[in-house]
């Protein structure tokens, strides 16, 4: 599981970003952190506090999403004996996780949210730092799915070390276009509405993603294509 597992894990992470349930309310989330303001079509914000307090919520998330990859591991590790189980199990699973972020599925059971809320702005980099960690913590449903399949990926991992790698790879998904539309929408809020209009067609590409990782898992044919390309993996764990 290298190069392609670090794919899914990659684009996972990009497109739950632009999940309806999360891309929306980055304006929130930007003044939020930096106490900025929406004024004249764009947030008007000091840029080096953004690029300083964007960078301590991405550490927080990625804390959370990388302990979670690391716990899966370590869960498929003990269960190793029934590791066929678990794969089938996990191939299963993400196949309907997919389907339902597609919109294909109404489980309204897996549209159950959780959220932190905190009264004040965030103050410094530590409290961005816990702001990203408090939405990792209590991801809205969009996020949830995505993520609960690169964890199930994880733990059918052969390694430990490959889990983390796969939740660090969906936390790069999510961290690069957090920073950058974070940075334009600094200079124009144009982009945001722009993005908006495909944010359905953005999440039924996310489901299929979900739905071809799946049916890899399924099938055991993730592990062929693994194995055929480490020979030319960019990845070695």
């Amino acid at each position: 599981m290298n190069d392609i597992g670090m794919f899914f894990a990659l684009a996972a992470g990009m497109l739950s970003f632009f999940s309806p349930c999360v891309f929306p309310l980055l304006p929130a989330y930007v003044t939020h952190l930096t106490g900025g303001r929406i004024e004249n079509a764009k947030i008007q914000v000091d840029r080096k506090k953004l690029y300083l307090r964007s960078f301590g919520f991405i550490m927080g998330f990625s804390i959370i999403f990388i302990a979670l990859g690391a716990s899966a591991s370590f869960i498929g590790k003990i269960l190793m004996n029934y590791r066929m189980i678990i794969m089938q199990a996990a191939g299963l699973l993400i196949i309907i996780f997919g389907l339902q972020m597609a919109g294909l599925l109404k489980f309204k059971f897996l549209m159950k949210e959780k959220r932190f809320h905190t009264e004040n702005k965030s103050k410094g980099m530590f409290g961005s730092v816990l702001l990203g960690m408090a939405f990792a913590s209590g991801w809205s449903p969009c996020v949830g799915l995505a993520l609960s399949s690169i964890l199930l990926l994880a733990s059918s991992s052969d390694t430990l070390s490959q889990g983390i790698f796969l939740l660090m790879a969906y936390s790069l998904g999510m961290a690069i276009p957090f920073f950058v539309i974070s940075v334009i929408i600094s200079y124009s809020l144009k982009t945001m509405r722009k993005i908006n209009k495909y944010l359905a067609k953005l999440a039924f590409v996310n489901g299929m993603i979900m739905v071809a990782l799946g049916m890899l898992v399924l099938s055991g044919q993730m592990q062929k294509i693994s194995a055929w390309l480490s020979a030319y993996s960019l990845f070695q764990f």
